[in-house]
């Protein structure tokens, strides 16, 4: 009797953990009206979260996977398929400015944080930099 009680608890366990992660994201949207302020990062590009192939010369973005996963519209089961997906975007650092497209999402960077492209980070600053503090972006 024991062990069958724990398998159901177990079982009981497994499913409402799953149907929780499985629960809609629209309820958790954020507000991405505005001018919005984080790090500036960039990385070695390719197939991204929203399903399309890039290169390191295209102009584009990575948002914070905060963003990405809580973007207004987005039911967080199909990535390619969230509304954020070739959203543009124009960024601004120490007088100089970009304008990228959303094509992919970072694990690593917080909610208003971005990750260009190496051919759009160096419009904003040369790739020695590493690290830009305080890009101030809005989508367009």
């Amino acid at each position: 009797m024991q062990f069958s009680t724990l398998v159901i608890t177990l079982f009981f366990s497994v499913f409402m953990s799953l149907f929780v992660a499985a629960a809609p994201l629209e309820e958790r949207s954020i507000n991405i009206s505005g001018e919005h302020s984080g790090d500036g990062t960039y990385y070695a590009t390719g197939l991204g979260a929203c399903g399309i192939w890039n290169n390191d010369d295209d102009h584009i973005v990575a948002v914070g996977h905060d963003l990405f996963d809580n973007y207004p519209g987005y039911t967080g089961t199909n990535p390619n398929a969230n509304p954020i997906c070739n959203k543009k975007l124009t960024a601004n650092y120490n007088g100089k400015s970009v304008t990228v497209t959303v094509v992919d999402r970072c694990v690593g960077c917080g909610p208003w944080d971005l990750d260009f492209s190496p051919a759009a980070f160096t419009k904003l600053a040369p790739e020695s930099v590493g690290r830009l503090e305080s890009v101030e972006w809005s989508f367009d």
